[in-house]
């Protein structure tokens, strides 16, 4: 029988291992804290490592004393070194970091979002779409539009990327909504939309002078070969205003995991959040796709292996999602312009050879219905 003492309460007998639970339970989410942080922190070191290791290797490989030299005694470096490490290395090391983070964060969102562990701005045809939107931009240029000649280059192409990528998520969207929840056709109708702009790219490909065709030819294949410092602006310009807001919906998207109802029931506006997220996502895998070319697969591994430590809370999956996936591209991109040196391997071959069998991994799993 429960027993109340003289003012109403538990006996403390009752009342202590109820105490207890608590405490136990919020030093365990403390804990738990405390590692989720550890991870995007150690990811973010070793991204700063692998960084520092990438500026050394090249065609004309340099020690590792040059970035302390760059850091702090930049006298000692010769005009040629400085002008490796800052004007060539560096913009590319950056530019991988923040296209693995954009394609990263496209990926999340869209999974989080969509509630399919297949989505990401490749699978789902953003990056198709946005291919032929830039592709438009290099072979044809602001003429077609009638702009003024300021809004040439880097801005033109990161505009008609992010216009046409909306365009691809759109189609994609609306013929996933005839089937809710089929995974299937959505993968069935991003790879119809992949195809589709496809096309568009060879035509265009077909109709190019022999300069555009040679343009074009190295943006498809993905890789960081003519970054210079204004793509990185630009980039990170586009990331960080994103990022920004997704940031602040994490949150919400961790509401929306247990359903439309429950979110709309807990003060979340399903559809504005939904929309803006989407719409958020697709700009910043346009923009990385504007300037890097049709790079597979990051939006898809980084997130996968990101939940599977972090686990499914969008508060830290996102952050650390963005972490992996910097440090992921930028390995690959390393990969590629070392292991044959001074012949360099277009980023998108290795990111292909990495992402494809994990890809069919994520298929077998999902089969089984699993979403861990």
């Amino acid at each position: 029988m429960v027993r109340y003492t003289a003012s109403g309460g538990l006996v403390g007998s009752r009342v202590e291992p109820i105490a207890a639970t608590r405490g136990r339970v919020a030093e365990l989410s403390a804990a738990a804290h405390a590692a989720r942080i550890s991870i995007i922190l150690l990811v973010g070191v070793s991204s700063a490592f692998l960084a520092a290791y990438a500026m050394t290797r090249g065609s004309a490989n340099l020690g590792m004393s040059a970035i302390w030299q760059l850091l702090f005694r930049p006298h000692e470096l010769s005009f040629t070194q400085r002008f490796i490490l800052v004007q060539v290395r560096l913009p590319r090391v950056l530019m991988s970091l923040l296209t693995g983070a954009s394609l990263a964060a496209a990926g999340v969102v869209m999974q989080g979002v969509l509630q399919n562990p297949l989505a990401s701005p490749f699978t789902l045809g953003v990056s198709s779409g946005a291919s032929f939107g830039a592709a438009v931009g290099i072979v044809l240029g602001a003429s077609v539009f009638g702009f003024t000649p300021a809004t040439q280059g880097p801005a033109l192409i990161a505009t008609n990327a992010f216009a046409f990528g909306c365009l691809s998520l759109i189609i994609v969207y609306a013929i996933g909504q005839t089937h809710p929840g089929s995974t299937a056709v959505l993968l069935l109708a991003g790879v119809a939309v992949s195809s589709l702009f496809g096309a568009g790219v060879s035509a265009l490909r077909y109709v190019s002078n022999n300069e555009a065709l040679r343009d074009l030819a190295l943006w498809l294949m993905g890789g960081f070969w003519a970054v210079s410092w204004q793509h990185v602006l630009l980039l990170f310009g586009v990331a960080l205003f994103s990022w920004t807001i997704l940031a602040k919906l994490t949150p919400d998207l961790n509401t929306l995991l247990a359903g439309d109802d429950v979110a709309a029931t807990s003060g979340v506006k399903v559809r504005t959040v939904r929309l803006i997220c989407l719409l958020l996502a697709t700009l910043t895998a346009s923009a990385s796709v504007a300037f890097s070319g049709v790079i597979g697969f990051v939006g898809l591994v980084a997130p996968h292996i990101t939940r599977s430590v972090i686990g499914q809370d969008n508060r830290y999956l996102f952050p650390a999602s963005l972490a992996l996936g910097g440090f992921l591209l930028l390995g690959a991109d390393t990969i590629a312009r070392t292991i044959l040196a001074p012949v360099e391997i277009p980023v998108g071959v290795v990111m292909s050879l990495v992402g494809g069998p994990f890809f069919i991994w994520i298929l077998v799993q999902n089969g089984k219905r699993v979403w861990n």
